[in-house]
């Protein structure tokens, strides 16, 4: 099954190092992050566990959740976490996804539907394509998708903007320019008429286009 952005996030019940969780209940009312890895021990993955660690409280300012995969048991999870606080000095507080089955990896379309086996015998480069990430709102709906390469470590502050960038297009009818950033100048969706924008930004806007006006972002 294929995957898109505004399609449900396929639900699952897996266990976790926090211990076994039903994925949609686990999100609540929050929005979610889920980012996967292709094996425990690996080098570039042991980073980014490690920086979404110290990122940890500001995701959760933005009510958003965290949750990590990889394919392998729990139990190896668990030995995995000490190394990433060795090495990046902070506490992975946040639940770790243990598929040793590759149901979700799967499910997520990171993996062929008809991939054989389990986590038993498989290296990072046989399952390299489980190297996504996937925001999920409170809707349960996937906001965005994106799958790295094995070797290109993931910027996660890029994905902290774009998560401030969908949570403000989520709450007003704003769409943000490129390389946005919060504070910077919003451009207002093209579907809002002049007359509309006039009610919702008495201060006026900054028009470079018909289709492209500028606003103040709105707080």
């Amino acid at each position: 099954m294929s995957l898109r952005i505004n399609d449900i996030a396929p639900n699952f019940t897996a266990e976790t190092t926090q211990g076994k969780i039903d994925f949609h209940q686990w999100i609540g009312n929050d929005w979610a992050i889920l980012f996967s890895h292709p094996k425990d021990f690996t080098p570039v993955c042991t980073t980014e566990l490690g920086y979404m660690a110290s990122l940890e409280p500001e995701f959760a300012k933005r009510n958003t959740k965290l949750i990590g995969l990889s394919i392998d048991p729990v139990d190896s999870h668990s030995k995995w976490v000490k190394d990433i606080e060795d090495v990046q000095g902070c506490t992975v507080n946040y639940p770790m996804i243990g598929d040793h089955d590759l149901k979700v990896a799967k499910l997520y379309n990171m993996l062929p539907a008809e991939e054989p086996g389990t986590s038993e015998g498989r290296t990072a480069a046989t399952n390299a394509t489980v190297r996504s990430v996937f925001i999920i709102g409170p809707d349960k709906r996937i906001k965005l998708m994106l799958t790295y390469p094995m070797s290109a470590g993931r910027n996660f502050d890029e994905i902290l903007r774009v998560l401030d960038a969908i949570q403000l297009t989520t709450a007003h009818k704003v769409a943000t320019p490129v390389n946005w950033k919060r504070g910077d100048d919003v451009i207002i969706a093209p579907a809002v008429s002049d007359e509309e924008a006039k009610a919702i930004y008495p201060e006026g806007w900054k028009t470079l286009k018909p289709y492209l006006r500028l606003v103040r972002q709105p707080r």
